[in-house]
This record gives C-alpha cells, structure tokens and sequence, in this order.
C-alpha cells in the first residue's frame, strides 16, 4: 500500500500474517522475502493468500476426520503460492 507521497505504508493483517509463514517456511529467502514487501504491495495478495491456504491447512490437519482430498488440495495451494514467491524472488535480483 503507497501513501500519497509514495512511502509504503504497513500491509495488511493478513499479508503481514502470511509474509510472516513465508519467513518461517522458507529461511533462506527470509531478507529478499522483507525487502519485496518493503518495496511493493504488489504481492500483498499473494501473501494475504498463504496465509489463508495455510491456516486452513493447519486447521484441516488438526481435525482428524477431516477430508483427506481437502488437505491435499490445500497443501497444493500451499505450494503453487511458496514456488510463485520463489519464482519472484529468484527473478527479481
């Protein structure tokens, strides 16, 4: 999010949150994962996304009657936003 004089401003909650999993899921990317949401909203989305894929996968996994079918398609979600911020982290150097 940009201020009218085009300094970020905080993200959202929920790409806080999922910027935050990012960081825990992927250590080595941590500072680039930082530096791209300092620099840019435009993956707050993406953030914001994970965050709800993963909390809901945690969910899932807690239940243990829960849908395997709904697990598996969560932690695919899970994956294709973890290789989609890979990619654009690799590629914005």
């Amino acid at each position: 999010m940009t201020r009218a004089g085009g300094g970020r401003t905080q993200n959202s909650a929920g790409a806080q949150r999922g910027l935050w999993r990012l960081m825990l899921k992927l250590p080595a990317m941590r500072g680039r994962l930082q530096i791209m949401a300092a620099r840019s909203d435009r993956f707050d989305d993406l953030f914001e996304a994970y965050d709800e894929a993963s909390y809901t996968l945690e969910a899932l996994r807690r239940k243990t009657d829960e849908d395997q079918a709904m697990i598996f398609e969560y932690a695919t979600i899970c994956s294709e936003i973890e290789g989609e911020i890979i990619s654009h982290v690799l590629n914005d150097r």
